[in-house]
């Protein structure tokens, strides 16, 4: 499958191409070399990581781990997993910032432990606070369009809403919500959280969202290599599938193949 992208269709987000539509989170891998062949699989654009949650896993903790994010030679997009408040997300972006290099941040602003859902009361002022001292925030939201909206005003240049909650792998919960989302907010959005199958991702990209952002899935499955592939694979369908556009519903069968005359079946013998 070619599956080489052109600079005309290339993923920009704050005035950066990428190459690649998929990012890929780098916690709950089996092992780090399974985290390495699973990102050299997918090719993914950046690869996320974690200043508060790494140290769980002894795999995903120390100087071995930062050495082989470096090793990857992928961008690294740090996130503010875990963090409560507006100061916690603050300060662990402002840390995240000098321990990786780079002023991108995964804006993670969390309200509900159960579900993990985006403290949507707060997250805006915090992401306002982080695009004013220099940040190129990615906010993890829900499909909410008015939330995203109010993102988009304070100065966030693309948004990840989620499908359906972190980790659960049920796809998109509220087609109808994405859809409209899609269509009212022209900044880039990708998907984040909630994907559990490459259909899932294909299907999001058919709707027009610009990448997703994947970890749960391609490292709890069987074989995270082979699935890392095959959501690659999926997203670039996806979209080619959009730019192709596809036939409308019909609501009878119309036959592929027409018919004209009578079937030489019916022909009497000569």
């Amino acid at each position: 499958m070619n599956t080489t992208i052109t600079n005309d269709d290339a993923l920009v987000l704050y005035g950066q191409q990428f190459s690649s539509r998929l990012l890929l989170g780098t916690s709950r891998y089996p092992s780090p070399s399974t985290l390495k062949a699973a990102v050299q699989r997918a090719q993914p654009a950046m690869v996320t990581a974690s200043l508060r949650r790494q140290g769980s896993n002894p795999a995903e903790s120390g100087q071995g781990f930062w050495e082989l994010l470096r090793d990857l030679g992928v961008p690294v997009l740090p996130n503010t997993a875990n963090c409560h408040s507006v100061q916690e997300a603050i300060t662990t972006a402002q840390m995240a910032r000098e321990v990786f290099d780079t002023p991108w941040i995964k804006l993670e602003v969390i309200g509900d432990d159960y579900t993990l859902q985006p403290d949507t009361l707060n997250l805006v002022q915090a992401a306002e606070k982080l695009v004013r001292d220099g940040f190129y925030v990615l906010p993890y939201c829900t499909e909410d369009l008015v939330l995203c909206q109010r993102l988009v005003d304070v100065g966030c240049q693309a948004i990840m809403p989620w499908a359906a909650p972190i980790g659960t792998g049920r796809g998109p919960m509220n087609p109808y919500a994405l859809q409209v989302l899609r269509e009212r907010i022209n900044v880039p959005m990708l998907i984040d959280a909630g994907l559990g199958l490459p259909s899932h991702a294909c299907q999001v990209m058919e709707w027009g969202f610009d990448g997703v952002l994947l970890n749960t899935a391609v490292a709890l499955a069987q074989n995270p290599v082979a699935m890392a592939g095959a959501f690659a694979d999926a997203v670039q369908a996806g979209r080619t599938a959009r730019h192709a556009g596809a036939m409308q519903p019909q609501q009878a069968a119309q036959p592929s193949t027409p018919l004209l005359g009578t079937p030489f079946w019916h022909h009497a013998p000569a």
